[in-house]
């Protein structure tokens, strides 16, 4: 049926959404973690597959879900109720700051976005595309604010982002109280200069863990650590 990408264990309808299922989504979805997470939060679900993605990796946690375009927030929300883990994923259609005004005393073990990042860039022609990549400063501020308020002491946010988006979040982090204890760098190639970086942060200030992410071994084929991060989910794996 158009519009709707099938996982192993759920399927995505992604009708109506502005934001498509990506490569950007899927890796945090894979690769995100938090020592036995029991609650978390996805902040932008957009179609909702990331959150689905941690509810099928963390089959013991509560999963709350903040979108803010109606649209994109009804799918999901359709998405979340059609999938195994229906009792455990919960929607707000609202902004993040309204979110978080409205539940301050919510704290999570893992907070993940895959968030606007085209900072003061030409804005897209289509409405809902404009809501879902163009933003500014302000925007994050508000997200590293509300992620370092709502964070249990070893609680873990993980957001994946454009290389110039996320040197503007480690300078907020970092004046905001939160560390960077994790870097990871997204390649599409082995000697490809990396266009995405997913950054770890917590309240705990330990070493920082480093490590390289290659998306394709050559054109078409991808890569083991590609292959072993999603195999749980891609039914051509």
């Amino acid at each position: 049926m158009a519009g709707i990408f099938q996982f192993k264990q759920f399927a995505v309808d992604q009708t109506g959404c502005a934001m498509k299922i990506n490569t950007d989504g899927v890796l945090l979805g894979a690769l995100a973690e938090a020592k036995s997470p029991q609650n978390i939060l996805d902040i932008g679900t957009g179609t909702g597959v990331i959150a689905l993605m941690l509810a099928q990796r963390f089959s013991s946690s509560k999963i709350d879900a903040v979108e803010i375009d109606e649209s994109a927030s009804l799918t999901a929300t359709k998405n979340f109720k059609n999938s195994p883990f229906a009792d455990r994923l919960k929607l707000f259609h609202q902004d993040f700051e309204k979110y978080f005004e409205e539940h301050p005393e919510r704290k999570y073990d893992l907070i993940v976005s895959n968030p606007p990042f085209h900072i003061n860039s030409l804005e897209s022609p289509k409405a809902n595309k404009k809501v879902a990549k163009h933003t500014d400063k302000d925007f994050f501020e508000g997200l590293i604010t509300g992620i370092t308020k709502h964070l249990t002491e070893s609680g873990l946010c993980w957001l994946i982002l454009p290389i110039s988006t996320a040197e503007l979040v480690k300078e907020l982090a970092a004046s905001d109280g939160l560390f960077l204890q994790r870097k990871i760098t997204i390649h599409s190639f082995e000697e490809d200069i990396p266009h995405r970086e997913i950054l770890v942060l917590g309240t705990n200030n330990i070493k920082l863990n480093d490590s390289k992410f290659v998306i394709y071994k050559e054109p078409k084929v991808y890569s083991e650590m590609y292959i072993a991060a999603l195999k749980d989910f891609f039914t051509i794996f």
